[in-house]
């Protein structure tokens, strides 16, 4: 039978998010049951498949808090200072192993939509905006890349959990959980998160405009003005480059496990407009942290 938990969420978040969180955190945990070893390096990373694990079960845990309106600083947005607060929260967190980590993978992610639950029919003010900066709104809290709504707050712990899902998945031998429904479920966030994690040295003087379109779905436009970013739910009136792109491959281009070079390679992205060659320089314009 189905949980309490997430039914006020299912009403108020997007159509299909509730489904996407619990069945990502149920994918991975699958994933992680299975492993008998959790010392076996993850591709393209320093990390463990244990420390990778530990990671997410942290971090879903504190996505969870925050959205309950509780505080958390975690870095300040930076690549260098998210690293750090990694390192740091693991060194403190000793759990490795796979079965703990799994139960608490969903556990948390379940904690957010309770959260979320609670704080969609909160009429005392409990939930309001965290972190006291200025500019903040109610239903507004403060994550470790800036000021963002409840909602966009769960596309982000979906992104995260399908980036590290990915890896685990590689690390074991197991079919990775990232399809593309999740993958258009991670686009409210991903399109909040650009304008900051935009790499200013590779960004600099550059004036150009995108339109960047799923293969099936969702458009939107990316806009570079001497090097100023401006991120829009719909496409510029005459982008200079149009990248055509399967949806899972945008998503793993997008959190930095795969390369534009490769992908076109296997025609799994498509550039055409007045200046198609500016695709292949797209992904090296962020800095996934």
């Amino acid at each position: 039978m189905e949980s309490a938990t997430g039914h006020g969420a299912r009403d108020t978040l997007p159509e299909g998010l509730v489904d996407a969180l619990r069945g990502t955190a149920e994918d991975i945990a699958a994933v992680l049951r299975g492993a008998a070893d959790t010392s076996v390096p993850v591709p393209r990373s320093e990390w463990t498949v244990g420390e990778a694990a530990a990671h997410l079960a942290q971090s879903n845990e504190l996505m969870a808090d925050i959205a309950a309106g509780r505080e958390r600083r975690y870095g300040d947005g930076t690549p260098q200072s998210l690293a750090a607060a990694n390192e740091q929260a693991l060194a403190e967190f000793g759990e490795r192993a796979a079965g703990p980590l799994a139960e608490l993978i969903v556990r948390h992610t379940d904690a957010y939509l309770t959260a979320f639950d609670r704080c969609a029919t909160d009429s005392a003010g409990s939930c309001g905006a965290t972190g006291g900066g200025t500019g903040e709104t109610a239903g507004t809290v403060v994550t470790p890349l800036g000021p963002m709504s409840r909602e966009v707050l769960g596309s982000y712990l979906l992104t995260h959990m399908l980036g590290h899902g990915y890896d685990l998945a590689r690390a074991l031998g197991r079919p990775h959980m990232i399809d593309r429904t999740r993958v258009e479920l991670s686009l409210p966030f991903l399109i909040a998160a650009m304008p900051r994690v935009t790499d200013a040295a590779a960004t600099a003087r550059l004036t150009a405009s995108y339109t960047v379109r799923l293969w099936g779905g969702t458009r939107f436009g990316v806009t570079f003005t001497d090097g100023a970013v401006t991120v829009t739910p719909g496409p510029p009136a005459r982008p200079d480059c149009t990248i055509l792109i399967e949806p899972v491959t945008f998503l793993l281009m997008a959190l930095g496990r795969i390369g534009p070079n490769g992908a076109m390679a296997r025609g799994r992205v498509f550039a055409r407009g007045r200046r198609p060659w500016l695709a292949l320089r797209f992904p090296g314009l962020f800095k996934a942290p």
